[in-house]
């Protein structure tokens, strides 16, 4: 029955998440009704339903799903790492070494009149760089202990560095100058708003090769659930298989947020969902958490463009002032469940 089950579950999330999109598509400030949505996406609507929809709208929606993919996945990898529930790429550090390369990239390159003197598409690769260097350093410093490349050593690492990386972006937030303060704090936040089909296109490659990665791994990524001597006896090569997997988190997450911002809670709420509606141990668990971070993300930017015209709200203080009571309620439920 669960063979069956399963690729229902996970058609259903595909069929949410499509429905989802188009609907996504038609909402702004030029409203489309749903016909005329589906017209231009098949190349038959009026051509200004197309600019709106493949130019300004479409690619918004691509990068939010894809974003969200990639920082649900990280965050099950990680979760799965280091055999932590709790676990998400934020507290190795990663997002908010991004948030360091990114204000520290708006504060370098400001010139006397507060202007940017280079241009912002560099911003992307100033977070990407950010969140390599904080997850390099945790890295060294897991590999450096005495005590071995320890679950929890690299937890408490990372919560140092990602704190020492907040004192740092305070810091440059106040003695500046930064070029568009308001702009680095929208970031710092999350948001889709830039969004370009070149950036669509560098998630998706990335994802790509992650999936292609995963697929060729799978069965370390289940037997890492066991504890150390059993996975070892498995034949899995349980600290290389930590490295890789940390290595992916790193590169899918540094992936996402040099994109769309520090978008918090995703990483950590999305393999919950899909543990919960679809089950850790059943086939496509990875998929149904990319899909649930996808509609995460998606959600949250379409509400933050909606709620309040012309203003648009930051997506990231979205998913936090949904995901954090969401998570207290998946946390009392498990305990109930246990208790």
């Amino acid at each position: 029955m669960s063979r069956i089950v399963a690729p229902l579950r996970l058609a259903g999330l595909a069929a949410c998440l499509a429905v989802l999109a188009v609907v996504a598509t038609g909402l702004g400030s030029s409203a489309l009704p749903l016909d005329r949505v589906t017209a231009a996406l098949f190349g038959r609507g009026e051509a200004m339903d197309a600019v709106i929809v493949w130019t300004l709208r479409l690619p918004r929606v691509a990068l939010a799903v894809l974003a969200g993919m990639a920082l649900a996945l990280a965050g099950a990898l990680l979760q799965r790492v280091t055999r932590n529930p709790v676990a998400a790429p934020s507290i190795l550090g990663i997002t908010d070494g991004a948030a360091v390369g990114v204000v520290a990239f708006l504060w370098i390159f400001s010139d006397d009149a507060n202007a940017l003197a280079v241009s912002i598409h560099w911003q992307r690769l100033a977070a990407a760089l950010g969140a390599l260097v904080f997850a390099a350093l945790v890295a060294v410093l897991a590999l450096l202990d005495p005590q071995g490349l320890s679950p929890l050593r690299i937890i408490l690492y990372g919560i140092s560095l990602a704190a020492l990386a907040k004192a740092a972006v305070t810091l440059m937030m106040i003695l500046g100058p930064v070029y568009r303060a308001g702009q680095a704090l929208t970031w710092l936040t999350g948001s889709v708003g830039a969004a370009h089909w070149h950036d669509v296109g560098t998630v998706a490659a990335g994802l790509i090769v992650a999936t292609l990665i995963l697929v060729m791994v799978g069965r370390r990524v289940r037997q890492l659930v066991l504890d150390p001597e059993t996975a070892q006896a498995t034949g899995v090569s349980v600290g290389r298989a930590q490295l890789l997997f940390l290595a992916l988190t790193v590169v899918l997450t540094a992936l996402a947020v040099s994109q769309v911002g520090a978008v918090g809670f995703v990483g950590l709420i999305a393999p919950h969902i899909a543990r919960l509606i679809h089950g850790q141990f059943t086939g496509g668990y990875l998929a149904a958490t990319a899909m649930i971070g996808g509609v995460l993300i998606l959600g949250a930017d379409t509400l933050a463009r909606t709620l309040a015209p012309p203003v648009e709200l930051p997506a990231g203080a979205l998913t936090a002032l949904v995901g954090a009571p969401l998570f207290l309620w998946l946390l009392l439920k498990e305990r109930r469940t246990h208790g």
